[in-house]
């Protein structure tokens, strides 16, 4: 998930989806309310973390720090010096999420054919979507860090990408820079907030109409699929912190991609990617019986 996330665009949801502990993240962090201080105060800590499902998320939670800092600086690297082939790796890895959480669901009917259709034309319009300049102002700051991590849990869509569309990108990162601390800490409440109750929503969801809700994920993964293609045309760009930012770009073909489209190795990294999901597939199976 830390792997997923350090590249926009991938959900870190997505690799929680395929490799069998989503539901698990949603109810473990479903599990952070006021009850748990209730249970805290009349049970003591071990019972507070057991309810909290605490050893799960603890490992989870350092995973992804590890991952961020191990893989951070190396997959910036491939994104910057080959970008084909790292997307190409991606595409082939979400293009077999797509058939994993295709799978999930139990019973086919027109409702979810229509959600997952609707899912999918979402998540694409979204990836076509230019960004806006915004206006920094704290409620703005607060909402943006309940969408960004709302989109960061759902597989499919990229939470750094959702502040780019609000135009909160350059300015998250300045904050950083700069050490904003009061930005960075409505950012964080914001976060925090979005979490605990988008969570709910989607554990509620999973009780009452589990096919549905994998019908419009499975959309999201499909319609995802647009903003990974390996070979892309810029049409718009900016200078950010001394570096340059895709604003805008549209997916073209291999064959009319201007530079070198490196299609045999690009061809090899995305069957790569998907025999890839295919095990950890077979690793969460094993894990669950």
């Amino acid at each position: 998930m830390g792997a997923a996330d350090v590249v926009p665009g991938v959900s870190g949801g997505t690799i929680a989806f395929i490799s069998g502990i989503y539901e698990e993240l949603i109810g473990s962090i479903n599990q952070i309310s006021p009850k748990l201080f209730k249970t805290l105060k009349d049970s003591g800590l071990q019972a507070a973390w057991t309810q909290v499902n605490g050893n799960f998320l603890l490992s989870l939670l350092l995973g992804i720090a590890v991952s961020v800092v191990s893989l951070a600086k190396v997959i910036r690297h491939l994104l910057e010096n080959q970008p084909i082939l790292i997307w190409s790796f991606f595409f082939g890895l979400v293009l077999a999420s797509i058939i994993y959480v295709g799978k999930k669901i139990s019973r086919w009917y027109l409702g979810t054919i229509v959600l997952m259709l609707l899912g999918g034309v979402l998540a694409y319009y979204i990836t076509t979507l230019t960004p806006q300049e915004a206006e920094v102002t704290y409620p703005f700051v607060f909402l943006s860090g309940a969408l960004a991590i709302c989109a960061m849990i759902l597989p499919g869509i990229s939470g750094s990408f959702i502040l780019l569309l609000l135009g909160m990108y350059k300015p998250v990162l300045d904050a950083i820079h700069y050490k904003d601390f009061g930005l960075i800490a409505v950012l964080m409440a914001g976060a925090v907030i979005g979490l605990l109750s988008f969570s709910k929503l989607l554990k509620w969801l999973f009780d009452h109409y589990e096919n549905l809700t994998l019908a419009v994920l499975t959309g999201f993964i499909i319609g995802s699929l647009n903003k990974i293609w390996p070979w892309k045309e810029v049409i718009e760009s900016e200078i950010i912190n001394g570096k340059l930012k895709v604003l805008k770009e549209k997916s073209v073909s291999p064959f009319s991609y201007e530079g070198d489209a490196q299609l045999g190795m690009a061809v090899l990294f995305g069957v790569i990617g998907f025999v890839f999901i295919l095990l950890l597939e077979r690793m969460a199976d094993k894990k669950l019986k």
